[in-house]
């Protein structure tokens, strides 16, 4: 209902509940699909819910969050400083705390993705899983590893926020310091759980990493190709098989998709920039006659290549070109790189100097 898995492991929780807890309400930090999960099921098991959520936090997702009848408290630059208010509150209203990930009853809930996989495809090789605090894959794991101990378990953290990766690599539990914003915020979390961590060891194969170019990707082609909307926590998986040579050629193997919470602004920006670095949206700089026709000239050498203009904008004061000239922005809708070249070839030869702004 909220566009996450995250719901799964929210409900097991608050199941667990005793009438007195339900009575004093639960609080959670989340910085999206976590809190909607927690919200939406305390308001249809009628328990109150308080959500502490990052400044950074997409607005959809809080306001989803208020939707769904949660009162929505937002506080800190990252996780962690929302997860610490969050405790800092709960001593004050006595609430029960439920963790985004650290968690058993948590874990345990997310961890039915991994028994619906196993009867979905019985000869599963390998499962890729989105990796933040370490619930989702933690879960995951022993549901899979434990019936088909064959399988191997890979997770993806953003290059940005690699806290599980580090931790697994010197041994111990590592707080790091977030290196920018990544666009796939639901899982930037600098410290993994204490809970998590031992039964990743055990558990996980290998955790890979992929960064925000390659994460845009995945969330266009997932658009493109699937139909489907998938914010950049949920498309991580396929940015790592894309870009990753994990040895998985061959084999069955599936990747998780598991959250389709973006901001249409940011998956506005995500499919320009997508069509941008495929060469089918370009922007080109003409230099021009500053004089009646010249326009229509270009137009229709333009409209010759099959290029479709989106926008054009003149430059006549803040320029270098001379005096009775102007430089033109193009941006233009294309085939691909390919064409783009053609383009640039055929606007040579009518006479025109032209560059591409990149």
């Amino acid at each position: 209902m909220t566009g996450s898995f995250k719901e799964r492991g929210a409900l097991n929780r608050l199941l667990t509940l005793d009438p007195d807890e339900k009575k004093r309400g639960v609080i959670a930090a989340s910085a999206g699909n976590h809190a909607q999960g927690v919200a939406y099921h305390a308001q249809r098991l009628g328990i109150r819910a308080i959500i502490v959520m990052p400044e950074y936090t997409p607005l959809i997702k809080v306001a989803n969050t208020r939707q769904y009848g949660a009162e929505v408290v937002v506080y800190g630059a990252n996780y962690d400083a929302a997860c610490g208010h969050a405790l800092s509150l709960q001593q004050q209203t006595g609430c029960v705390f439920v963790h985004a990930f650290n968690d058993y009853d948590v874990m345990a809930g997310q961890g039915t993705i991994g028994l619906e996989i196993l009867e979905q495809v019985p000869d599963l090789d390998a499962v890729v899983v989105p990796v933040g605090g370490g619930g989702l894959i933690a879960g995951v794991a022993v549901a899979v590893k434990e019936q088909k101990p064959s399988v191997r378990v890979i997770g993806v953290q953003s290059q940005c926020v690699p806290s599980m990766k580090t931790s697994l690599e010197v041994e111990e539990l590592v707080c790091l310091r977030p290196e920018g914003r990544t666009i796939a915020d639901g899982i930037a979390v600098r410290m993994p759980g204490d809970l998590t961590f031992p039964i990743i060891q055990k558990y996980v194969d290998e955790i890979v990493t992929a960064d925000d170019d390659e994460i845009a990707n995945a969330i266009l082609l997932l658009l493109e190709v699937e139909k489907t909307v998938v914010e950049g926590a949920g498309a991580i998986a396929l940015a790592a098989l894309l870009n990753r040579s994990l040895h998985l050629e061959g084999k069955n193997v599936v990747h998780l998709l598991s959250g389709g919470n973006i901001d249409v602004n940011m998956l506005s920006v995500i499919i320009r920039r997508g069509l941008a670095r495929d060469g089918r949206l370009v922007r080109l700089r003409v230099l021009l006659r500053d004089q009646p026709g010249a326009l229509l000239g270009l137009s229709n050498v333009l409209a010759g290549a099959r290029a479709n203009i989106l926008e054009i904008t003149h430059h006549r004061t803040f320029t270098q070109a001379a005096l009775g000239e102007a430089e033109v922005d193009l941006d233009l809708e294309t085939e691909g790189a390919e064409h783009v070249e053609r383009i640039m070839k055929v606007l040579a030869e009518s006479g025109y100097e032209a560059q591409r702004i990149e």
